[in-house]
């Protein structure tokens, strides 16, 4: 019996801490990857981005003036200028939700060794690595650091569907230019 009752403390313990920081990060996908800046994060919607983005000051936005509305399917994309060491961001949405978060750095402040570094302390080495950038991938979420500076958020889940929806679009117009050719 004691010993049952040991094992059962044990795992106890050992589960606990797991899923006690499981719940501090919410916005965090299953290997630890961010899918939030500050308080800026992939799946949030239009007006909570932007109220984020005017409170923040690291931001310089200007409300709807820098809010766009794409011709594609549900989707659009807000520009904004920096303070200090964000030069421009750009959050591109689709259903009303961010997918892409995009910060162009100032690299007359910051330079790319130190983000990369950065990266690699805190989330390992980059799954994927080349002169023009460092990608770091998850089923859920995708960081890329890209040169000269430019650290994008990507949720993998929306973006793919997005490239599946232009395939069928694109076999869609394979399949059309098929059939007029074989009217000759």
């Amino acid at each position: 019996m004691s010993n049952r009752f040991f094992i059962v403390i044990l795992v106890f313990f050992l589960v606990l801490p797991f899923v006690w920081a499981q719940d501090l990060s919410e916005n965090d996908d299953e290997s630890g990857l961010p899918r939030q800046f500050r308080q800026l994060y992939l799946g949030m919607n239009l007006d909570d981005l932007k109220t984020g983005l005017l409170r923040d000051d690291l931001f310089l936005f200007r409300g709807d003036r820098d809010v766009s509305f794409l011709p594609a399917r549900e989707q659009s994309l807000v520009e904004t200028t920096g303070s200090s060491f964000i030069k421009r961001a750009f959050f591109q949405l689709r259903d009303g939700e961010v997918f892409i978060m995009s910060f162009s750095l100032n690299t007359e402040i910051i330079d790319h060794y130190s983000v990369f570094t950065q990266f690699v302390d805190k989330y390992g080495q980059p799954s994927y690595l080349d002169p023009r950038m460092a990608v770091w991938e998850t089923e859920e979420t995708r960081i890329a650091i890209e040169r000269p500076l430019t650290v994008k958020y990507i949720d993998r889940v929306v973006f793919n569907d997005i490239i599946n929806e232009s395939g069928l679009i694109e076999s869609g117009h394979v399949r059309l230019r098929q059939d007029f050719l074989n009217e000759f």
